[in-house]
């Protein structure tokens, strides 16, 4: 009995102990220990079932680790080279070696993003979004930083009617904003939620001073709505 216990009460703190929040020095241990300057974006993967959601993902992605310290190489730069060079499916390349884009770009880390879904409630006035984020050296080819996101996006509005006659008009006004709501929008409050926790680059004031910060969980749920940016 003692022994089953033991058992039991090792396992809850050894629970306990990998839920807790850790430093970012800990956390992203590879970013502190490298010091990386530049940052290429690859291509989104697209696993979800709309077909925008790579484009706009890509073209937000480079705000907020832009204005995380790091230098970001233009997208449409990046963009036309991969293409030209038959390189525009990043999930060729990602468990593959990433040294010849290091050699190319001059980039230290490569971002992969992975977009499981991406789904529109027009009646409950939410859009649902899981994405994968996973960034890489271009050196050693380890994972340096790597978060999951279930986000949903709350684009409920209120007209302000109260009553049952309020309520519908709510709902209505909703659906119509639901349907309305630019994926851009979406995927900029995905990318600024997710990178809030990025460690500080070169470029940043606090650059060498955020390591004792907490970094963020690695797979989290969170609802966001058109504040957050």
């Amino acid at each position: 009995m003692k022994n089953i216990l033991f058992i039991i009460v090792v396992a809850f703190l050894s629970s306990c102990t990998t839920t807790a929040p850790i430093a970012k020095s800990v956390a992203y241990k590879g970013i502190y220990d490298e010091k990386p300057l530049t940052v290429l974006l690859m291509p989104p993967i697209n696993r979800s079932t709309n077909v925008e959601a790579k484009e706009y993902f890509h073209s937000t992605l480079n705000i907020p680790i832009a204005n995380s310290g790091f230098y970001v190489i233009p997208t449409f730069l990046s963009m036309e080279i991969l293409k030209k060079e038959s390189a525009y499916d990043a999930e060729l390349f990602l468990n593959s070696p990433l040294t010849k884009f290091g050699e190319v770009f001059g980039a230290d880390l490569a971002v992969f993003t992975i977009i499981h879904k991406w789904d529109k409630s027009g009646l409950a006035a939410k859009v649902y979004v899981q994405v994968e984020y996973i960034i890489k050296s271009t050196k050693t080819n380890e994972v340096v930083y790597t978060r999951t996101g279930d986000v949903t996006y709350d684009a409920s509005v209120s007209t302000g009617v109260g009553g049952a006659w309020g309520a519908l008009a709510d709902i209505a006004a909703s659906a119509i904003n639901t349907a309305a709501t630019k994926y851009v929008d979406v995927a900029r409050a995905c990318n600024a939620y997710t990178f809030k926790d990025l460690p500080a680059g070169k470029y940043s004031p606090i650059y060498g001073t955020d390591g004792e910060q907490l970094a963020g969980k690695k797979i989290f749920k969170v609802r966001l709505n058109s504040k957050y940016r």
